[in-house]
Protein backbone atom coordinates (compact mmCIF):
# COMPACT_ATOMS: atom_id res chain seq x y z
CA UNK A 1 0.00 0.00 0.00
CA UNK A 2 2.48 2.58 1.03
CA UNK A 3 4.81 1.47 -2.46
CA UNK A 4 2.06 3.10 -3.83
CA UNK A 5 2.33 6.48 -2.90
CA UNK A 6 5.94 6.83 -4.62
CA UNK A 7 5.08 4.69 -7.21
CA UNK A 8 1.87 7.09 -8.46
CA UNK A 9 3.85 9.78 -9.23
CA UNK A 10 6.55 8.39 -10.14
CA UNK A 11 4.94 6.52 -13.10
CA UNK A 12 3.29 10.00 -13.76
CA UNK A 13 6.81 11.69 -14.45
CA UNK A 14 7.26 8.98 -16.68
CA UNK A 15 4.67 9.05 -18.96
CA UNK A 16 4.75 13.22 -18.99
CA UNK A 17 8.46 12.75 -19.42
CA UNK A 18 9.01 10.10 -21.93
CA UNK A 19 6.46 10.49 -24.36
CA UNK A 20 6.58 10.74 -27.30
CA UNK A 21 6.47 14.31 -28.72
CA UNK A 22 2.93 16.28 -29.40
CA UNK A 23 1.90 16.32 -25.56
CA UNK A 24 1.09 20.03 -24.93
CA UNK A 25 1.28 21.80 -21.31
CA UNK A 26 -2.19 21.56 -21.10
CA UNK A 27 -2.56 17.49 -21.20
CA UNK A 28 0.69 17.49 -19.10
CA UNK A 29 -1.07 19.38 -16.60
CA UNK A 30 -3.79 17.24 -16.37
CA UNK A 31 -1.55 14.02 -16.16
CA UNK A 32 0.15 15.44 -13.27
CA UNK A 33 -2.58 17.02 -11.49
CA UNK A 34 -4.58 13.62 -11.85
CA UNK A 35 -1.18 11.76 -10.22
CA UNK A 36 -1.05 14.26 -7.56
CA UNK A 37 -4.80 13.72 -6.65
CA UNK A 38 -4.21 9.61 -6.85
CA UNK A 39 -1.40 9.85 -4.52
CA UNK A 40 -3.29 12.29 -2.06
CA UNK A 41 -6.39 10.31 -2.01
CA UNK A 42 -4.53 7.03 -1.45
CA UNK A 43 -3.20 9.29 1.05
CA UNK A 44 -6.37 9.85 2.85
CA UNK A 45 -7.43 6.34 2.52
CA UNK A 46 -4.05 5.09 4.64
CA UNK A 47 -4.56 7.54 6.93
CA UNK A 48 -8.64 6.34 7.11
CA UNK A 49 -7.65 2.88 7.72
CA UNK A 50 -4.60 3.49 10.63
CA UNK A 51 -5.35 2.95 14.02
CA UNK A 52 -3.97 5.64 16.31
CA UNK A 53 -3.50 3.34 18.83
CA UNK A 54 -1.10 1.29 17.66
CA UNK A 55 2.37 2.94 18.16
CA UNK A 56 4.58 0.57 15.87
CA UNK A 57 4.43 1.04 12.18
CA UNK A 58 1.82 0.10 10.49
CA UNK A 59 1.49 -1.03 6.64
CA UNK A 60 5.13 -2.11 6.60
CA UNK A 61 6.71 -3.41 3.33
CA UNK A 62 10.11 -5.10 3.81
CA UNK A 63 11.50 -6.19 0.74
CA UNK A 64 15.59 -7.31 0.54
CA UNK A 65 17.86 -4.98 -1.88
CA UNK A 66 21.51 -5.05 -1.46
CA UNK A 67 22.78 -7.23 0.66
CA UNK A 68 26.14 -6.66 0.82
CA UNK A 69 25.29 -3.30 2.06
CA UNK A 70 22.53 -3.73 4.22
CA UNK A 71 20.18 -1.94 2.26
CA UNK A 72 16.45 -3.21 2.54
CA UNK A 73 13.74 -1.67 0.87
CA UNK A 74 11.62 -1.09 4.00
CA UNK A 75 8.60 1.66 4.80
CA UNK A 76 6.48 2.21 7.46
CA UNK A 77 4.17 4.75 8.86
CA UNK A 78 3.22 5.70 12.32
CA UNK A 79 1.40 9.03 13.92
CA UNK A 80 5.06 11.08 13.63
CA UNK A 81 5.21 10.54 9.34
CA UNK A 82 1.48 9.98 8.45
CA UNK A 83 0.33 13.40 9.10
CA UNK A 84 3.31 14.76 6.89
CA UNK A 85 2.41 11.98 3.73
CA UNK A 86 -1.31 13.78 4.12
CA UNK A 87 0.48 17.18 4.00
CA UNK A 88 2.86 16.36 1.12
CA UNK A 89 -0.31 15.08 -0.89
CA UNK A 90 -2.08 18.27 -0.68
CA UNK A 91 0.73 20.55 -1.28
CA UNK A 92 1.41 18.85 -4.38
CA UNK A 93 -1.37 19.20 -5.78
CA UNK A 94 -1.71 22.90 -4.94
CA UNK A 95 1.69 23.43 -6.67
CA UNK A 96 0.66 21.85 -9.70
CA UNK A 97 -2.92 23.46 -9.80
CA UNK A 98 -1.16 26.98 -9.46
CA UNK A 99 1.52 26.53 -12.05
CA UNK A 100 1.05 28.81 -15.06
CA UNK A 101 -0.25 27.03 -17.76
CA UNK A 102 1.62 29.32 -20.28
CA UNK A 103 5.24 27.95 -18.70
CA UNK A 104 7.45 26.86 -20.57
CA UNK A 105 8.98 23.34 -20.79
CA UNK A 106 5.83 22.16 -18.97
CA UNK A 107 6.58 18.10 -19.37
CA UNK A 108 9.91 18.62 -17.83
CA UNK A 109 8.43 21.11 -15.26
CA UNK A 110 5.47 18.38 -13.81
CA UNK A 111 7.57 15.45 -14.30
CA UNK A 112 9.96 17.34 -12.16
CA UNK A 113 7.60 18.24 -9.02
CA UNK A 114 5.90 14.77 -9.31
CA UNK A 115 9.10 13.03 -9.01
CA UNK A 116 10.09 15.50 -6.34
CA UNK A 117 6.87 14.47 -4.75
CA UNK A 118 7.81 10.94 -4.96
CA UNK A 119 11.26 12.00 -3.20
CA UNK A 120 9.92 13.35 -0.42
CA UNK A 121 7.16 11.02 0.04
CA UNK A 122 9.87 8.14 0.54
CA UNK A 123 11.56 9.47 3.28
CA UNK A 124 9.33 10.04 5.14
CA UNK A 125 8.00 6.24 4.47
CA UNK A 126 11.68 4.94 4.96
CA UNK A 127 12.25 2.66 8.22
CA UNK A 128 15.77 1.76 6.86
CA UNK A 129 18.96 4.38 7.30
CA UNK A 130 20.22 4.49 3.75
CA UNK A 131 17.11 4.38 2.24
CA UNK A 132 16.10 7.47 3.53
CA UNK A 133 18.78 9.10 2.44
CA UNK A 134 19.04 7.99 -1.00
CA UNK A 135 15.28 9.64 -0.99
CA UNK A 136 16.59 12.62 0.96
CA UNK A 137 18.81 13.22 -2.27
CA UNK A 138 16.21 12.22 -4.50
CA UNK A 139 14.66 15.91 -4.13
CA UNK A 140 18.14 17.88 -4.52
CA UNK A 141 18.35 17.87 -8.33
CA UNK A 142 14.56 18.01 -8.99
CA UNK A 143 14.13 21.35 -6.74
CA UNK A 144 17.22 22.65 -8.01
CA UNK A 145 16.17 22.64 -11.91
CA UNK A 146 13.01 23.66 -10.77
CA UNK A 147 14.52 27.00 -9.32
CA UNK A 148 17.10 27.17 -11.81
CA UNK A 149 15.02 26.98 -14.60
CA UNK A 150 11.88 28.95 -14.58
CA UNK A 151 13.27 30.91 -11.22
CA UNK A 152 13.71 34.78 -11.44
CA UNK A 153 17.04 36.67 -12.68
CA UNK A 154 19.01 35.56 -10.28
CA UNK A 155 17.63 31.77 -10.27
CA UNK A 156 21.39 30.63 -11.24
CA UNK A 157 22.74 31.79 -8.11
CA UNK A 158 19.78 30.67 -5.87
CA UNK A 159 19.65 27.29 -7.01
CA UNK A 160 23.24 26.71 -7.01
CA UNK A 161 23.52 27.58 -3.48
CA UNK A 162 20.86 25.64 -2.74
CA UNK A 163 22.54 22.80 -4.03
CA UNK A 164 25.55 23.46 -2.32
CA UNK A 165 24.13 23.90 0.74
CA UNK A 166 22.18 20.82 0.71
CA UNK A 167 24.39 18.93 -0.55
CA UNK A 168 26.72 19.58 3.00
CA UNK A 169 23.81 18.73 4.62
CA UNK A 170 23.39 14.88 3.05
CA UNK A 171 27.21 14.40 3.60
CA UNK A 172 27.04 15.32 7.12
CA UNK A 173 23.53 13.14 7.80
CA UNK A 174 25.54 9.99 5.34
CA UNK A 175 28.52 10.67 8.11
CA UNK A 176 26.74 10.14 10.93
CA UNK A 177 24.51 7.44 9.45
CA UNK A 178 27.26 5.35 8.99
CA UNK A 179 28.51 6.02 12.52
CA UNK A 180 25.35 5.11 13.89
CA UNK A 181 25.80 1.87 12.33
CA UNK A 182 29.59 0.97 12.15
CA UNK A 183 29.70 2.06 15.79
CA UNK A 184 27.06 0.21 17.57
CA UNK A 185 27.71 -3.25 15.66
CA UNK A 186 24.92 -3.45 13.59
CA UNK A 187 24.64 -5.69 10.56
CA UNK A 188 22.39 -3.39 8.27
CA UNK A 189 20.84 0.21 8.20
CA UNK A 190 17.07 -1.11 9.39
CA UNK A 191 15.87 1.89 11.77
CA UNK A 192 14.52 -1.04 14.27
CA UNK A 193 18.11 -2.61 14.74
CA UNK A 194 20.00 -0.07 16.12
CA UNK A 195 21.14 0.58 19.05
CA UNK A 196 23.20 3.76 19.82
CA UNK A 197 21.84 3.78 23.30
CA UNK A 198 24.88 2.03 24.28
CA UNK A 199 27.64 4.26 22.51
CA UNK A 200 29.87 6.11 24.76
CA UNK A 201 28.62 9.91 25.44
CA UNK A 202 31.21 11.54 23.81
CA UNK A 203 30.41 9.12 20.45
CA UNK A 204 26.77 10.08 20.82
CA UNK A 205 27.61 13.63 20.72
CA UNK A 206 29.76 13.25 17.69
CA UNK A 207 27.00 11.64 16.02
CA UNK A 208 24.21 13.88 17.25
CA UNK A 209 26.19 17.00 16.05
CA UNK A 210 26.42 15.69 12.13
CA UNK A 211 22.76 15.05 12.68
CA UNK A 212 22.02 18.39 13.70
CA UNK A 213 24.15 20.42 11.36
CA UNK A 214 22.90 18.27 8.58
CA UNK A 215 19.06 18.89 9.25
CA UNK A 216 20.01 21.87 10.73
CA UNK A 217 20.83 23.54 7.01
CA UNK A 218 17.60 22.09 5.62
CA UNK A 219 14.95 23.02 8.04
CA UNK A 220 16.92 25.96 8.08
CA UNK A 221 18.16 27.27 11.79
CA UNK A 222 20.31 29.78 12.14
CA UNK A 223 23.34 30.59 11.18
CA UNK A 224 22.78 27.78 8.19
CA UNK A 225 19.91 29.27 7.12
CA UNK A 226 20.93 31.81 4.21
CA UNK A 227 20.23 29.85 1.09
CA UNK A 228 16.47 29.85 2.09
CA UNK A 229 15.55 33.44 1.06
CA UNK A 230 17.27 34.05 -1.94
CA UNK A 231 15.93 29.96 -3.08
CA UNK A 232 12.12 31.80 -1.84
CA UNK A 233 12.89 34.92 -3.78
CA UNK A 234 13.95 33.44 -7.07
CA UNK A 235 11.56 30.52 -7.14
CA UNK A 236 8.21 30.51 -8.62
CA UNK A 237 5.23 30.43 -6.47
CA UNK A 238 4.58 26.60 -6.43
CA UNK A 239 8.04 25.86 -5.74
CA UNK A 240 8.41 28.08 -2.95
CA UNK A 241 4.94 26.42 -1.59
CA UNK A 242 6.86 23.25 -1.91
CA UNK A 243 9.56 24.44 -0.61
CA UNK A 244 8.72 25.75 2.46
CA UNK A 245 5.02 23.56 3.11
CA UNK A 246 6.71 20.52 3.13
CA UNK A 247 10.56 19.85 1.81
CA UNK A 248 11.35 21.87 4.96
CA UNK A 249 10.29 19.31 7.29
CA UNK A 250 12.17 16.56 6.18
CA UNK A 251 14.46 18.79 8.26
CA UNK A 252 12.59 18.64 11.45
CA UNK A 253 11.80 14.87 11.01
CA UNK A 254 14.86 13.78 10.95
CA UNK A 255 16.09 15.38 13.90
CA UNK A 256 13.02 13.52 15.85
CA UNK A 257 13.24 10.59 13.93
CA UNK A 258 17.17 10.20 13.63
CA UNK A 259 17.93 12.56 16.52
CA UNK A 260 15.97 12.52 19.55
CA UNK A 261 14.90 8.92 19.12
CA UNK A 262 17.84 7.46 18.49
CA UNK A 263 20.42 9.03 20.96
CA UNK A 264 18.48 10.34 23.60
CA UNK A 265 21.44 11.06 26.09
CA UNK A 266 23.23 12.87 23.83
CA UNK A 267 20.02 14.80 23.10
CA UNK A 268 19.34 15.62 26.86
CA UNK A 269 22.82 16.67 27.06
CA UNK A 270 22.49 18.84 24.30
CA UNK A 271 19.22 19.74 24.92
CA UNK A 272 19.67 23.45 26.91
CA UNK A 273 21.85 24.47 23.96
CA UNK A 274 19.09 23.40 21.43
CA UNK A 275 16.85 25.26 22.95
CA UNK A 276 18.73 28.46 22.96
CA UNK A 277 19.86 27.98 19.36
CA UNK A 278 15.79 28.22 18.61
CA UNK A 279 15.34 31.47 20.68
CA UNK A 280 18.06 32.68 18.64
CA UNK A 281 16.29 31.55 15.23
CA UNK A 282 12.92 32.80 16.17
CA UNK A 283 14.32 36.41 17.23
CA UNK A 284 16.63 36.37 14.27
CA UNK A 285 13.99 35.12 11.82
CA UNK A 286 11.65 37.86 12.88
CA UNK A 287 13.64 40.88 13.07
CA UNK A 288 15.30 40.14 9.30
CA UNK A 289 11.56 39.68 8.10
CA UNK A 290 10.62 43.19 9.86
CA UNK A 291 13.18 45.01 7.94
CA UNK A 292 11.93 43.37 4.55
CA UNK A 293 10.14 45.92 1.98
CA UNK A 294 9.90 42.58 -0.43
CA UNK A 295 6.81 40.76 0.29
CA UNK A 296 8.05 37.58 -0.38
CA UNK A 297 11.58 37.54 1.54
CA UNK A 298 9.01 38.80 4.46
CA UNK A 299 7.54 35.39 4.31
CA UNK A 300 10.41 33.63 3.63
CA UNK A 301 12.17 34.91 6.91
CA UNK A 302 8.96 34.28 8.82
CA UNK A 303 9.95 30.84 8.03
CA UNK A 304 13.48 30.40 10.15
CA UNK A 305 11.65 31.92 12.76
CA UNK A 306 8.49 29.37 13.15
CA UNK A 307 10.68 26.72 12.52
CA UNK A 308 12.86 27.58 15.41
CA UNK A 309 9.73 26.80 17.47
CA UNK A 310 10.09 23.23 16.50
CA UNK A 311 14.01 23.12 17.59
CA UNK A 312 12.10 24.42 21.12
CA UNK A 313 9.61 21.57 21.27
CA UNK A 314 11.96 18.87 20.96
CA UNK A 315 14.57 19.97 22.83
CA UNK A 316 12.17 19.95 25.74
CA UNK A 317 11.28 16.21 24.89
CA UNK A 318 8.35 16.17 26.78
CA UNK A 319 4.99 14.30 25.31
CA UNK A 320 3.40 17.72 25.13
CA UNK A 321 6.04 19.85 23.07
CA UNK A 322 7.00 16.96 20.77
CA UNK A 323 3.68 16.51 19.90
CA UNK A 324 3.47 20.28 19.25
CA UNK A 325 6.37 20.05 17.31
CA UNK A 326 4.55 17.87 14.70
CA UNK A 327 1.31 19.96 15.13
CA UNK A 328 3.69 22.73 14.16
CA UNK A 329 5.48 20.83 11.26
CA UNK A 330 1.31 20.45 9.89
CA UNK A 331 0.51 24.05 10.64
CA UNK A 332 3.49 25.92 9.18
CA UNK A 333 3.44 23.77 6.05
CA UNK A 334 -0.27 25.22 5.67
CA UNK A 335 0.08 28.70 6.74
CA UNK A 336 3.58 29.15 4.72
CA UNK A 337 1.49 27.50 1.59
CA UNK A 338 -1.12 29.85 1.78
CA UNK A 339 0.83 33.23 2.49
CA UNK A 340 2.99 32.05 -0.50
CA UNK A 341 0.32 31.86 -2.87
CA UNK A 342 -1.31 34.92 -1.91
CA UNK A 343 2.07 36.64 -2.46
CA UNK A 344 2.12 35.40 -5.52
CA UNK A 345 -1.45 36.55 -6.78
CA UNK A 346 -0.46 40.12 -5.97
CA UNK A 347 2.71 39.77 -7.80
CA UNK A 348 1.05 38.25 -10.53
CA UNK A 349 -1.75 40.88 -11.08
CA UNK A 350 0.13 43.76 -9.40
CA UNK A 351 3.31 43.16 -11.12
CA UNK A 352 5.36 43.86 -7.66
CA UNK A 353 5.45 42.56 -4.42
CA UNK A 354 7.81 46.03 -3.06
CA UNK A 355 5.71 47.43 -0.09
CA UNK A 356 7.00 51.04 -1.00
CA UNK A 357 5.01 50.19 -4.20
CA UNK A 358 1.74 48.49 -3.57
CA UNK A 359 -0.96 49.78 -1.76
CA UNK A 360 -4.69 49.81 -0.91
CA UNK A 361 -5.12 46.23 -2.35
CA UNK A 362 -8.30 45.59 -0.30
CA UNK A 363 -10.27 47.94 -2.32
CA UNK A 364 -13.65 46.48 -2.95
CA UNK A 365 -13.98 47.74 -6.10
CA UNK A 366 -10.59 48.21 -8.44
CA UNK A 367 -8.56 45.78 -5.73
CA UNK A 368 -8.35 42.29 -4.67
CA UNK A 369 -10.76 42.49 -1.78
CA UNK A 370 -10.93 38.50 -1.24
CA UNK A 371 -7.27 38.45 -1.78
CA UNK A 372 -6.64 40.86 0.87
CA UNK A 373 -9.59 39.09 3.19
CA UNK A 374 -7.28 35.82 2.80
CA UNK A 375 -4.38 37.24 3.31
CA UNK A 376 -4.89 38.70 6.60
CA UNK A 377 -6.49 35.42 7.59
CA UNK A 378 -2.90 33.91 6.70
CA UNK A 379 -1.52 36.68 8.91
CA UNK A 380 -3.64 36.00 11.93
CA UNK A 381 -2.79 32.30 11.63
CA UNK A 382 1.23 32.66 11.67
CA UNK A 383 0.55 35.41 14.19
CA UNK A 384 -0.96 32.69 16.89
CA UNK A 385 -4.45 34.37 16.79
CA UNK A 386 -6.69 32.00 18.22
CA UNK A 387 -9.29 30.01 16.41
CA UNK A 388 -6.30 28.54 13.60
CA UNK A 389 -3.90 26.46 14.16
CA UNK A 390 -1.00 28.49 14.55
CA UNK A 391 -2.30 29.39 17.87
CA UNK A 392 -2.81 25.73 19.21
CA UNK A 393 0.49 24.26 17.58
CA UNK A 394 2.61 27.13 19.37
CA UNK A 395 0.34 27.06 22.56
CA UNK A 396 1.05 23.46 22.46
CA UNK A 397 4.56 23.76 22.60
CA UNK A 398 4.92 26.64 24.86
CA UNK A 399 2.64 25.28 27.53
CA UNK A 400 5.13 21.57 26.74
CA UNK A 401 8.79 23.38 26.96
CA UNK A 402 7.67 26.26 30.02
CA UNK A 403 8.69 23.93 32.74
CA UNK A 404 11.73 22.63 31.34
CA UNK A 405 13.09 25.68 30.00
CA UNK A 406 10.89 28.88 30.91
CA UNK A 407 13.52 31.52 30.22
CA UNK A 408 14.06 30.22 26.11
CA UNK A 409 9.66 29.78 25.99
CA UNK A 410 9.61 33.35 26.83
CA UNK A 411 11.71 34.38 24.93
CA UNK A 412 10.39 32.01 21.78
CA UNK A 413 6.75 33.59 22.58
CA UNK A 414 8.46 37.17 21.59
CA UNK A 415 8.26 36.18 18.61
CA UNK A 416 5.19 35.16 18.28
CA UNK A 417 4.75 39.39 19.21
CA UNK A 418 7.11 39.97 16.42
CA UNK A 419 5.02 38.00 14.04
CA UNK A 420 2.10 40.12 14.56
CA UNK A 421 4.34 43.74 14.48
CA UNK A 422 5.87 42.37 10.67
CA UNK A 423 2.65 40.76 9.08
CA UNK A 424 0.78 43.67 10.24
CA UNK A 425 3.19 45.93 8.55
CA UNK A 426 2.66 44.14 5.28
CA UNK A 427 -1.38 44.25 5.57
CA UNK A 428 -1.27 48.05 6.67
CA UNK A 429 1.17 48.68 3.56
CA UNK A 430 -0.23 46.88 0.83
CA UNK A 431 -3.72 46.18 1.23
CA UNK A 432 -5.01 49.49 3.53
CA UNK A 433 -4.77 53.06 2.00
CA UNK A 434 -5.88 54.64 -1.09
CA UNK A 435 -5.07 52.39 -4.01
CA UNK A 436 -1.69 53.42 -5.46
CA UNK A 437 -1.22 55.22 -9.02
CA UNK A 438 1.61 52.43 -9.80
CA UNK A 439 -1.37 49.17 -9.56
CA UNK A 440 -4.47 51.11 -10.33
CA UNK A 441 -5.07 49.00 -13.39
CA UNK A 442 -5.54 45.61 -11.69
CA UNK A 443 -6.24 42.55 -14.06
CA UNK A 444 -9.34 40.19 -12.91
CA UNK A 445 -8.43 38.16 -10.25
CA UNK A 446 -10.08 34.42 -11.20
CA UNK A 447 -11.67 31.82 -9.06
CA UNK A 448 -8.76 29.49 -10.42
CA UNK A 449 -6.36 32.07 -8.91
CA UNK A 450 -8.28 32.04 -5.65
CA UNK A 451 -9.40 28.27 -5.08
CA UNK A 452 -6.13 27.07 -3.55
CA UNK A 453 -5.89 30.03 -0.98
CA UNK A 454 -9.21 29.30 -0.09
CA UNK A 455 -8.76 25.22 0.52
CA UNK A 456 -5.28 26.00 2.77
CA UNK A 457 -7.94 28.77 4.57
CA UNK A 458 -10.67 26.11 5.22
CA UNK A 459 -8.32 23.48 6.15
CA UNK A 460 -6.41 26.61 8.52
CA UNK A 461 -9.36 27.04 10.35
CA UNK A 462 -11.16 24.02 11.04
CA UNK A 463 -7.84 22.26 12.47
CA UNK A 464 -7.68 25.43 14.60
CA UNK A 465 -11.68 24.70 15.84
CA UNK A 466 -10.85 20.76 16.38
CA UNK A 467 -7.33 20.36 16.50
CA UNK A 468 -7.80 16.69 18.29
CA UNK A 469 -8.47 15.45 14.60
CA UNK A 470 -5.05 16.13 13.37
CA UNK A 471 -3.44 15.06 17.33
CA UNK A 472 -5.37 12.12 17.75
CA UNK A 473 -2.99 10.43 14.93
CA UNK A 474 0.10 11.28 16.37
CA UNK A 475 -0.06 11.22 20.33
CA UNK A 476 0.42 7.65 21.15
CA UNK A 477 3.59 7.36 18.85
CA UNK A 478 4.49 10.67 20.43
CA UNK A 479 4.21 9.04 23.68
CA UNK A 480 5.88 5.83 22.99
CA UNK A 481 9.03 7.95 21.20
CA UNK A 482 9.47 10.24 24.66
CA UNK A 483 11.22 8.48 26.74
CA UNK A 484 10.20 8.25 30.50
CA UNK A 485 13.75 8.12 31.80
CA UNK A 486 14.62 10.75 29.22
CA UNK A 487 16.95 13.48 32.01
CA UNK A 488 15.02 16.43 30.44
CA UNK A 489 11.69 15.25 31.04
CA UNK A 490 12.57 14.09 34.28
CA UNK A 491 13.81 18.07 35.21
CA UNK A 492 10.66 19.22 33.81
CA UNK A 493 8.42 16.80 36.16
CA UNK A 494 11.19 17.56 39.49
CA UNK A 495 10.10 21.31 38.91
CA UNK A 496 6.70 21.08 38.50
CA UNK A 497 6.59 18.89 41.63
CA UNK A 498 8.16 21.28 43.13
CA UNK A 499 6.24 24.05 42.23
Amino acid sequence: MLSALILVPLLGAAIIGFWPPGMNGKVSRGLALLSAIIAFVWSIILAVQFNPGLVNQQFVEFLPWVDALGLNYNLGVDGLSLPLLVLNGLLTCIAIYSSDESLQRPRLYYSLILLLSAGVTGAFLAQDLLLFFLFYEVELIPLYLLIAIWGGEKRGYAATKFLIYTAISGILILASFLGLVWLSGATNFALASLNAKTLPLATQLLLLGGLLVGFGIKIPLVPFHTWLPDAHVEASTPISVLLAGVLLKLGTYGLLRFGMNLLPEAWSYLAPWLASWAVVSVLYGASCAIAQKDMKKMVAYSSIGHMGYILLGASSATQLSTLGTVMQMVSHGLISALLFLLVGVVYKKAGSRNLDVIRGLLNPERGMPLIGSLMVLGVMASAGIPGMIGFISEFVIFRGSFPVYPVQTLLCMIGTGLTAVYFLILVNQAFFGRLSAQVINLPRVYWSDRLPSIVLAVVIVVFGIQPAWLARWSEPTITAMVNPQNSVTTVALDRANKN
